[in-house]
């Protein structure tokens, strides 16, 4: 089973994760990339690199053929799947071995085993494994699965049974939404994995979800390293890792890692692999999948155990016995992950697309703090992929440590260009839920229906935006302002909050901001650089202000300027006196919110719409978006259709507003 070459089946962080540890044991790499990705880091980092097709994953990334022919151009005579798109997949694993590469994962048959979630269900039930309440059966019939659904009662989640990473997995908490959960599971499930096949779970609700990781060789050896803690999700959808769990004893790990190595070795493991728990509040726990892959979160496991996974995976997947024993393996201090996503945390979690202009992760890496990324200042976050952009994990002596180094070092590595949730990751691990260990999986969603204040977007302090005002006033060339006033009034605009300063620049780079009568003069350290921001573009800067010397970063573009301070993110424009009549809010026209793809139209031509009905359906990174009607009217117009791949703010219906109903 000896390689040379490996070929990383998949992009993004977790390919540049795999190919640093690759090329640290002296393994060539090859790299696979997609139209949108061809620029990416993973694709740069590797020794070679092989493009294998257009931008959607499913005419790339999840194309046996073209992984392997990319195999047989290089020469690679291994294949690690990476997590997410093919990992999970029994027909890649052996399409990979019939062609003679070796498979750095699980055995075709052991991914068949526990991939179908509901037959891995089946098995530990027979095993004695305690799993919730379910419907496993055959018949997929809607009104089979809505009598079933009935029968186990709410909340409950429809599951695909191919599923995983939250895909094709709806949350369902009464009967009247069964029907859209089992269309929607259904059709992303199909989309994802090629299996519409659906499975329904009783919810444990408010409960904690806590894995094992578990790793097998093919001496027959299997070991279990530790949980993580990964409650902290929003729409079943991890957002925080941790370990060890702050509520796990050592019993308590020691059952649970006993339950998750019997499942292993029941279905001739080998690899790397995830044993996934629900636990109630009794601290019961029951099984929910095996993951027969490298997960998101192993960074954790990696920092409280000091072993390098990726490196077991390719020692395992060359015949080689475990590195460890279970006697040997300690757990030490505690780590924790956050989930660097770009999405808007304050609007819905709605995902993010544009791109990267400021984004240097080597700011925060010290002592305890690591960066798992793939992407780079340049690159553009596309609706085909995950939003996921990084993973910032921390190690410290305790948990407190621990969230301490991670607050740090979030506010140290800002991304600007998108918005992103780096400011909600921060203030989520300082919340007393967090702290105090009473998360749990449905905790997040709850708060956004309440409009719990840690959903409520940061607003910028007065410091903030005088220091704005003063960035703009030496920017040279704002285009309608006359250039020969020496002080002038001075409009900002950040999410829809609009300030008058008055601003005057002086030849030294000071610039005296009033407002309500109180001025500051605020100087600039890096006079010159500040004197022509368009020359400059994007800079780390010092700033004096009442006597105080502080740091900003910022990137100055001829439309926004994005600034980072004290662990928060804004965009500043400037209002202009003759504003475009275009970019104002049109209830005629319903647009795409983010770029995507259109799964769903409900608009038809003529037919009345009342104000709030759901006219087209965008999905985008793992989210599927409503776009709604603003106002009463008939359609007058529909542009979109299904299947169309739209632009962010792309016109998909118009209306013709119904005057009648105006107040």
């Amino acid at each position: 089973m000896s390689f040379s070459k490996i070929l990383i089946a998949n992009r993004g962080e977790i390919a540049c994760r795999v190919i640093r540890t690759a090329r640290r044991m002296g393994y060539s790499t090859v790299a696979v990339f997609s139209d949108a990705d061809r620029d990416a880091p993973h694709s740069l980092l590797a020794d070679e690199a092989v493009h294998i097709g257009a931008s959607p994953a499913a005419q790339s990334y999840l194309s046996v053929n073209a992984l392997l022919a990319a195999a047989r151009k290089t020469g690679a005579d291994a294949v690690h799947p990476g997590y997410g798109f093919l990992s999970e997949n029994a027909g890649f694993a052996q399409a990979c071995l019939d062609a003679g590469l070796v498979f750095i994962g699980p055995p075709s048959g052991a991914i068949e085993a526990m991939g179908d979630k509901a037959l891995a269900k089946r098995r530990m039930l027979a095993a004695g494994v305690p799993c919730a309440p379910g419907y496993l059966g055959e018949d997929q019939g809607d009104e089979r699965l809505t009598q079933e659904a009935l029968k186990l009662g709410f909340p409950l989640l429809v599951k695909a049974v191919a599923g995983g990473g939250g895909r094709g997995m709806r949350l369902v908490r009464q009967a009247s939404d069964i029907e859209q959960a089992l269309v929607s599971a259904r059709r992303e499930a199909q989309s994802t994995f090629g299996n519409g096949t659906l499975m329904l779970e009783r919810l444990i609700d408010n409960g904690r979800h806590i894995e094992i990781q578990v790793f097998a060789d093919s001496h027959g050896n299997a070991v279990y390293l530790g949980e993580r803690d990964c409650t902290a999700q929003r729409r079943r959808q991890k957002v925080i890792e941790e370990a060890p769990s702050p509520v796990v004893s050592p019993a308590m790990r020691e059952a649970m890692g006993g339950d998750a190595v019997a499942a292993a070795l029941a279905v001739g493991y080998r690899g790397a692999g995830t044993v996934e728990f629900i636990v109630d509040a009794d601290l019961k726990h029951y099984f929910l999948e095996m993951n027969t892959r490298l997960q998101v979160e192993h960074p954790v496991t990696e920092m409280i155990t000091g072993f390098d996974l990726v490196e077991w995976q390719l020692r395992v997947a060359a015949g080689e016995p475990l590195p460890a024993c279970q006697a040997n393996i300690t757990l030490t201090g505690h780590a924790i992950e956050a989930r660097l996503y770009a999405e808007d945390p304050y609007n819905g979690f709605a995902p993010q697309t544009g791109p990267v202009l400021w984004w240097r992760p080597q700011t925060a890496v010290q002592g305890g703090v690591r960066i798992d990324d793939g992407i780079g200042e340049g690159s553009v976050v596309s609706p085909f992929y995950d939003p996921m952009v990084a993973k910032v994990i921390v190690h410290g002596k305790d948990r407190d440590e621990a969230i301490r180094l991670l607050r740090t070092a979030l506010a140290n590595a800002p991304l600007l260009g998108l918005r992103n949730n780096s400011r909600f990751l921060a203030d989520l691990v300082d919340h007393a839920a967090f702290r105090d260990a009473t998360m749990t999986t449905a905790l997040i969603d709850q708060w956004q229906e309440q409009g719990q204040p840690l959903l409520t977007q940061p607003v910028p302090d007065d410091a903030t935006w005088r220091l704005a005002a003063a960035v703009f006033a030496l920017h040279a060339g704002s285009g309608w302002r006359p250039g020969s006033v020496a002080a002038y009034d001075l409009t900002l605009q950040c999410d829809g909050v609009s300030r008058v300063m008055r601003v005057r620049p002086d030849h030294l780079g000071r610039v005296l901001v009033i407002r309500d009568e109180i001025s500051s003069t605020i100087g600039m350290a890096d006079v010159d650089g500040l004197k022509n921001l368009r020359d400059l573009g994007k800079s780390e800067i010092r700033f004096e202000m009442e006597g105080v010397i502080a740091k900003a970063v910022m990137v100055m573009t001829p439309a926004t300027l994005y600034m980072a301070r004290n662990g928060a993110s804004f965009e500043f424009t400037e209002v202009s006196a003759y504003p475009d009549r275009q970019q104002l809010q049109d209830a005629r026209r319903a647009c795409a919110p983010v770029a995507g793809k259109v799964t769903q139209v409900q608009a038809t031509l003529g037919a009345d719409v009342n104000e709030g009905q759901p006219l087209v359906c965008v999905e985008a990174m793992k989210m599927e978006m409503w776009v709604g009607a603003r106002a009463s009217g008939k359609v007058a117009a529909v542009h979109a259709r299904v299947g169309d791949q739209v632009e962010s703010g792309a016109l998909l219906v118009e209306i013709e507003i119904d005057t009648s109903k105006e107040p």
